[in-house]
């Protein structure tokens, strides 16, 4: 390889992690978009203030069911028609129900316009780290989802700070966003590994193979499992943050919008310490393991802070955004367990089922609080899904440094 073939695909790689990581930036802030105007898009449509929580839950899991078939769709596409395929599909979708989202009036339309959303989100993640994962040395490549998580996880800051020009405008700008996007990703290049299966009789994008093997149906549980905690985090303890300081007897009202980007810049944070703690210890499961423990600690700390103030609050927010930064880890994780003619159904729909699992989770929820209120049941939930989610690292293979050109049969 000359040195000029050289840094044109030195310059192709970088291309590709910027174009992924930005992906993910408008996939964050479109998924968080919700959660960040809950409240005042709700009171704006003419919802009361007691219904707000139930009306928000509702939109939330409607959105998540949309992420779960979503994951499943653009999996099974990323497998079968190509990784690219994926990235400009699942972003158009997406994009178009934002601009729709700015305009609701009602309820019902709020949810069913969040469920098409979702379905558009659930492919940007997976088809991205999948790129990034298959195209990059086994070496280098936590450098690159690192990257892609980071960059990706400041569109929660983005969304936070658009969100306070409007609701309306809010979606708007994450429409445009995306738009902008797609016709940035003009030019980009489809995975090597992939190519070298596709016009093959290799069954590619089969769903069912994760079922049809127990052995490998049991490896995808536990990596759907490991990432639950997370997804806790802030799908409840920081989104219903409001309702929390009132029965911590917070001194101000807390905002959700402010716990949510705190909690995201300390998840970019950790995502960072979390990449490098992988690259030094050689071992995704440790560095996995160090993060979930940190988590419970982090939470304790949360929930037992009595009259907290505005400013007590966000610095928890971002703590526990730091030691839930496994993200990036997690999904990576995901994508080297399995060959690459499942491997973006994987790695697309395990983070989807994992966002998707916060319907049981808020279920699960409702229901404890109903008997412990709400600190005692925050701390049982997040107590459930750690024992949970080390149980099942504990039964997945490392695969720092493991190749990943192989087909599953």
């Amino acid at each position: 390889m000359t040195d000029a073939t050289a840094a044109k695909a030195t310059r192709n790689i970088v291309f590709l992690v910027l174009v992924a990581s930005l992906g993910y930036f408008v996939d964050i802030y479109d998924l968080l978009v919700f959660s960040i105007v809950r409240k005042s898009s709700l009171l704006d449509i003419g919802v009361s203030a007691a219904d707000v929580l139930p009306k928000g839950l509702f939109i939330i899991n409607v959105q998540m069911f949309g992420l779960l078939l979503g994951g499943i769709l653009w999996g099974v596409v990323g497998d079968k028609l190509g990784r690219i395929k994926v990235l400009f599909g699942s972003i158009l979708l997406y994009s178009i129900a934002n601009f729709a989202n700015g305009l609701v009036h009602d309820v019902n339309t709020y949810a069913a316009i969040r469920f098409i959303a979702g379905i558009g989100l659930a492919g940007e993640l997976g088809a991205g780290i999948t790129l990034v994962t298959e195209t990059l040395s086994k070496e280098k490549r936590g450098y690159g989802t690192t990257i892609v998580a980071v960059i990706g996880l400041f569109g929660a800051a983005a969304a936070v700070i658009v969100a306070k020009h409007g609701w309306r405008n809010a979606y708007f700008v994450g429409g445009g966003l995306g738009v902008l996007l797609l016709l940035l990703r003009i030019g980009t290049f489809e995975s090597g590994m992939f190519k070298n299966i596709e016009q093959t009789n290799v069954s590619k994008g089969n769903f069912f193979m994760l079922f049809s093997n127990w052995a490998r149906f049991k490896k995808y549980l536990f990596c759907i499992l490991i990432g639950a905690p997370l997804w806790y985090v802030v799908g409840v303890l920081v989104t219903l943050s409001p309702e929390f300081g009132k029965a911590l007897g917070a001194k101000d009202v807390l905002s959700a919008g402010d716990g949510i980007l705190y909690t995201y810049i300390g998840i970019a944070v950790g995502g960072i310490f979390a990449g490098l703690l992988a690259q030094l210890t050689k071992s995704r499961k440790i560095t996995m393991a160090v993060f979930l423990l940190l988590s419970v600690v982090s939470v304790v700390s949360y929930l037992s802070s009595k009259g907290l103030n505005s400013q007590h609050f966000v610095w928890l927010c971002f703590f526990m955004g730091c030691t839930v930064g496994y993200w990036a880890t997690f999904v990576t994780i995901a994508a080297e367990q399995f060959g690459t003619n499942i491997r973006s159904t994987v790695a697309t729909t395990v983070p989807n089922f994992v966002r998707g699992s916060l319907i049981p989770i808020n279920l699960a929820f409702t229901a404890l609080v109903a008997h412990y209120g709400m600190i005692n049941s925050g701390y049982i939930m997040m107590g459930i899904l750690t024992v949970i989610a080390l149980l099942s690292l504990s039964q997945l293979k490392e695969t720092y440094g493991k190749d990943l050109n192989y087909i599953e049969v």
